[in-house]
């Protein structure tokens, strides 16, 4: 079994896989996450052990359109910035942002570290809304990556063809 594809990964071994990320629309967003379900070969379902220092946002506020989102919290705080209302968060609790979601985000705004999973679907496209900024991104997942591409006009329902 090749050893980026084995079921088991322990707490010790999934350091080396954290990496550093940031969002190019939000200058603040830092953190740094180890993809578990890909370390373990996963590719329709996504997993990250997530590290949000104190002073970082996760992105820019974004919504999904495609793609079903959640974050689960471990250990320290963040303030949740959901469909422009805050909330602290904390151990144990529980984002779900089905699509197509709410805008969110992420901000730590302590003095320690917020560590968090996050998961939610893999699918090969989706439309991602950056409301503040009034952008929307294409990403298309192809063998060398994620492949962004800017949108015009928002999509509007047109209903049903006759």
């Amino acid at each position: 079994m090749p050893e980026s594809k084995k079921p088991l990964w322990r707490a010790t071994e999934q350091q080396a896989a954290f990496r550093p990320f940031t969002q190019k629309l939000n200058p603040n967003s830092l953190f740094r996450a180890a993809g578990l379900s890909r370390l373990a070969g996963m590719s329709r379902a996504h997993v990250s052990l997530v590290r949000l220092p104190p002073g970082k946002d996760s992105f820019a506020y974004h919504a999904h359109m495609l793609e079903e989102e959640w974050i689960f919290i471990l250990s320290g705080r963040a303030i949740a910035e959901i469909d422009g209302k805050s909330a602290e968060v904390g151990p144990g609790d529980f984002m779900g942002f089905a699509t197509p979601s709410v805008p969110h985000l992420l901000r730590n705004t302590f003095d320690d570290e917020c560590t968090y999973l996050m998961g939610g679907e893999d699918k090969p496209i989706d439309v991602v809304s950056y409301p503040e900024h009034d952008k929307r991104y294409l990403i298309m997942q192809t063998e060398k990556g994620a492949e962004f591409y800017e949108l015009g006009e928002p999509i509007k329902p047109i209903g049903k063809p006759d």
